[in-house]
C-alpha cells in the first residue's frame, strides 16, 4: 500500500530504494506513528493465529516493516545529526519503545506462537521462532502487574538514556576547537591533515588552521604532532569528553546517565531472575559465562604480558634516547610509537597514505570480494542520498545470466564531518525478501578525513584495515540468502561471533598482491614498491602486544563493570576501571582522564557486557583465514565458495559454532590467534 510519508512507503513496500532526500524531521513522528498502527494491526492478527505455522511468517514480515522505516530515522541521526532531527527522534524513540515494550510482554502472542509446531518448520523458521520465545522471555512476558510495567519503563529509560549518551558524545567532541594561526604549532603533521584543517578553519571564518577532536585531526595531532604541549592539550580535550573533567567539564557530563544506566540494567537483570546484567547478557551468547570470559581474557593478558612490557621498555629508550622525553606520558605515545616505527622499520605513515588513493583502495577491496566470493561491486551514480558524500553501489552476480539485475546493495558515508558520529560501523537497511527479489541493502560508515579541494581523497594502511573490516560486516548481510528476516545476515547471529566476517576480511588487507592493487601514489600513479611492502609485513606486529592487553582492559572493565552492577550499591566505573589497570594495564592515564565517559561501544551500542567478542570472535576469524594461507592461491576460489556458503549464507540461521566448523571442519584453535598479535603460548 503506498503512503506519501517515506518512511511509512519504504517499511510497506520496500522494494523500492528508501527516498533519503524526502524525508525531513517533521516526517519522523507523523511516520513512526503510522508504521507503529501498522504493527500492531499486524500483531493483533497474528493473536488470533494460534499454534498456525503460517504465523511466524507474519509476524516476521510485520516485524521488518517497522524496522526498516525506524531504522532509516536511527540511520540518519547518526550520519545527519540536527536539533530538529534528535528533537523527531527523541518522540518517535518513545512511541516505538512503548509499543515494542507492550509486545515483548504480549502473553497471548507469546503463547500463540508457543503453540507452533516445530516439526513441520524449515531448520531456519525453527531458529526463529526459537531466538522470538527467548526474546519474549528476555522482554519480560512471564512477568505479572507492577513487575512488568516498571520493567517496561526500565526498558524504555534504558533506550532513551542510550540516545542520550551518544548525543552527548557527539556534543562534547564537537564542542571543542583549538584555533592555530602559527604554523609552527603544527609541525610534523602531515600536509594532508594540515589542509584538513585548514579547511575546516576556512568554513569557520577563520584564518589559519582549526585543530578538532574528530578522528582525522586528532589522530593526525597524536601520531605526528612534534609540538608535545599541543598533544597534551587535545589528549586532554578527548579524554574527558562528555565528563566532569576537562576543558567542558560538566557541561555534556554523562557521569548520571552512566550511573543510571548501569542501574537500570541490573534492575533488569534481576527482573528476569539473572544474576547481573553479565549473566542476561551471555544468554544469548556463544560464551557459556562470565567466569569463562574472565579467564579467556587474563590468559590473554598474560601471555601478552612479556612482550608488551619489553614494547613499552623500547618507546621508553626511543623517547629518552632521541625525542628529549625523559618521562613517557600518555599522550607522548601514538608519536613515539610512530617515530619508532619510522627509525626501526623505516615506514612513513604519511609516505604511505600518500600512495593509498581511497578509489584504489576500493578498487582493490570490490576485487577481494570478486575473487573470493563470486561478485561484482558496481557504483550508481544519480541515486539521491542523505549527503553528496554518500555513494550508492550495487552487487551483480559475476557472468550472470539473469538479466544482471542486482542480488544487493550498499550505500557508503566515508568522510569525517560536523553532525555524525565518530568511528565506523555496518548497519543494515533492508534485508533479503522474496527469494532476492527485494535485494538486501547495507550502510558502511567510516570517519576518514576529506580531501582537501582539488586533492585526491587518501586514507592509511589502518583505515584500509578499517575498510576492509566493515565490508566483512557487509557480506555478512549481503550474501545471505535466508527467507526469514529475524535470522538472516547479521541478524540472529550471537554478538560474540558477528566479528568472525569483518575481522576475517581484515586479513587480506595486508596481503602483498591486495596492497599492490590498491596503491597508486597520487604524483606519480607508482604502486607500493615491493621493499616498502615487506617493511609493512615485517612491522605487522610491531606494538601490538599494548593494544592487546589495551582490548583485554576495555573488555574486563565492561564485564566487571557489569557483573558489580549486580550488586546492591550502584558501582563506581572510575574505580572499577582503576581496579582493572592495576591488575593489566601497562600505562596510567592521568586521575582526570575519562574513558568510561565517551565508551559508546558498552552504553550506546550493542557491546554492553560483550565487548569482549572482539577477542572472541578473532579467536574465530584468525583460524577461519588461516585456511586460506595453508591453501595454494588456486584453491581460494573455492574456499572462498565454501566460506560464503558455511558462514555468511545461513548468517543467524543456526549456531556460529556451526556456520565455523562447517567451513573449517573441526573446532576452532588458538594458535591462529595469538600468531595474529604476535605473541605465543
Amino acid at each position: 500500500m503506498s503512503h506519501p510519508n517515506p518512511l511509512v512507503r519504504f517499511g510497506r513496500s520496500s522494494a523500492a530504494l528508501p527516498a533519503f532526500d524526502a524525508i525531513r524531521p517533521e516526517d519522523v513522528v507523523e511516520g513512526v506513528r503510522t508504521a507503529v498502527e501498522d504493527h500492531a494491526q499486524a500483531m493483533a492478527a497474528c493473536r488470533a493465529m494460534p499454534g498456525d505455522p503460517a504465523l511466524l511468517a507474519h509476524k516476521e514480515a510485520a516485524d521488518l516493516a517497522l524496522e526498516q522505516s525506524w531504522g532509516l530515522v536511527g540511520h540518519l541521526l547518526s550520519v545527519s545529526n540536527s536539533p530538529a532531527l534528535r528533537a523527531a527522534h527523541a518522540e518517535a524513540q518513545a512511541i516505538v519503545d512503548a509499543h515494542l515494550a507492550a509486545i515483548g510482554q504480549d502473553k497471548v502472542l507469546h503463547a500463540a506462537m508457543a503453540q507452533i509446531p516445530t516439526e513441520g518448520l524449515a531448520s531456519a523458521s525453527r531458529r526463529a521462532l526459537a531466538l522470538a520465545l527467548q526474546q519474549f522471555e528476555l522482554s519480560g512476558v512471564a512477568l505479572e502487574g507492577e513487575a512488568a510495567s516498571q520493567f517496561s519503563a526500565r526498558w524504555m529509560e534504558l533506550s532513551r538514556l542510550s540516545t542520550a549518551f551518544s548525543n552527548a558524545v557527539l556534543d562534547a567532541t564537537e564542542a571543542w576547537k583549538l584555533h592555530v594561526t602559527d604554523a609552527e604549532t603544527l609541525r610534523g603533521i602531515p600536509e594532508a591533515a594540515r589542509a584538513g584543517m585548514a579547511a575546516a578553519a576556512e568554513q569557520a571564518e577563520l584564518p589559519g588552521w582549526l585543530v578538532t577532536l574528530h578522528a582525522p585531526s586528532f589522530l593526525a595531532v597524536m601520531s605526528h604532532g612534534e609540538d608535545r604541549d599541543l598533544r597534551r592539550q587535545v589528549y586532554a580535550a578527548f579524554g574527558t569528553r562528555a565528563s566532569d573533567q576537562g576543558p567542558n567539564a560538566g557541561q555534556f557530563d554523562n557521569s548520571a546517565t552512566m550511573r543510571e544506566i548501569l542501574r537500570l540494567r541490573a534492575a533488569q537483570a534481576l527482573a528476569l531472575g539473572f544474576e547481573d546484567p553479565v549473566a542476561q547478557s551471555l544468554a544469548t551468547k556463544m560464551a557459556p559465562d562470565a567466569d569463562t570470559v574472565e579467564t579467556f581474557l587474563l590468559r590473554l593478558a598474560r601471555l601478552a604480558r612479556e612482550k608488551a612490557e619489553a614494547d613499552l621498555g623500547d618507546l621508553r629508550a626511543h623517547a629518552a634516547e632521541h625525542l628529549g622525553i625523559e618521562t613517557l606520558e600518555p599522550w607522548d605515545i601514538a608519536f613515539v610509537t610512530e617515530r619508532l616505527r619510522q627509525a626501526r622499520h623505516a615506514l612513513d605513515s604519511a609516505e604511505i597514505r600518500a600512495h593509498l588513493p581511497l578509489a584504489k583502495v576500493l578498487e582493490a577491496l570490490f576485487g577481494v570480494v570478486g575473487e573470493l566470493f563470486d561478485v561484482e561491486v558496481r557504483e550508481v551514480t544519480g541515486t539521491a542520498l542523505w549527503h553528496p558524500d554518500a555513494r550508492h553501489f550495487e552487487l551483480h552476480r559475476r557472468g550472470a545470466t539473469d538479466g544482471d539485475r542486482p542480488i544487493a546493495a550498499l550505500f557508503a558515508d566515508m568522510f569525517a564531518r560536523d553532525g555524525k558520529r565518530g568511528g565506523a560501523w555496518m548497519n543494515t537497511c533492508r534485508a533479503y525478501q522474496q527469494g532476492g527479489a527485494i535485494w538486501p541493502i547495507a550502510y558502511l560508515v567510516t570517519n576518514f578525513a576529506p580531501p582537501a579541494p582539488g586533492a585526491v581523497a587518501t586514507v592509511n594502511h589502518d583505515e584500509m584495515v578499517t575498510l576492509f573490516h566493515e565490508m566483512g560486516h557487509v557480506l555478512h548481510h549481503l550474501l545471505s540468502a535466508v527467507e526469514v528476516p529475524s535470522v538472516s545476515g547479521i541478524s540472529g547471529v550471537e554478538w560474540d561471533a558477528v566479528e568472525l566476517p569483518s575481522q576475517f576480511l581484515e586479513n587480506f588487507a595486508w596481503e602483498p598482491a591486495v596492497l599492490k592493487a590498491a596503491s597508486a601514489h597520487v604524483e606519480t600513479g607508482a604502486p607500493l614498491p615491493d621493499a616498502l611492502i615487506e617493511r609493512m609485513l615485517g612491522a605487522r606486529h610491531f606494538q601490538l602486544a599494548p593494544l592487546l592487553l589495551r582490548q583485554v582492559e576495555f573488555a574486563l572493565f565492561d564485564l566487571r563493570l557489569h557483573r558489580a552492577a549486580g550488586g546492591p550499591n550502584a558501582p563506581d566505573p572510575q574505580a572499577i576501571l582503576e581496579a582493572v589497570r592495576d591488575e593489566v594495564a601497562l600505562v596510567r592515564p592521568p586521575a582526570w582522564h575519562r574513558f568510561a565517559h565517551a565508551f559508546s561501544h558498552i552504553f550506546a551500542g550493542g557491546y554492553a557486557a560483550g565487548y569482549y567478542s572482539y577477542l572472541w570472535a578473532e579467536l574465530l576469524s584468525s583460524d577461519a583465514y588461516a585456511a586460506f594461507e595453508e591453501a595454494p592461491l588456486a584453491d581460494r576460489p573455492a574456499l572462498g565458495a565454501r566460506f560464503r556458503n558455511e558462514v555468511l549464507s545461513p548468517g543467524g540461521s543456526r549456531p556460529a559454532i556451526e556456520n565455523f566448523v562447517a567451513f573449517r571442519g573441526r573446532e576452532p584453535s588458538e594458535t591462529a590467534l595469538l600468531e595474529a598479535w604476535g605473541i605465543a603460548a
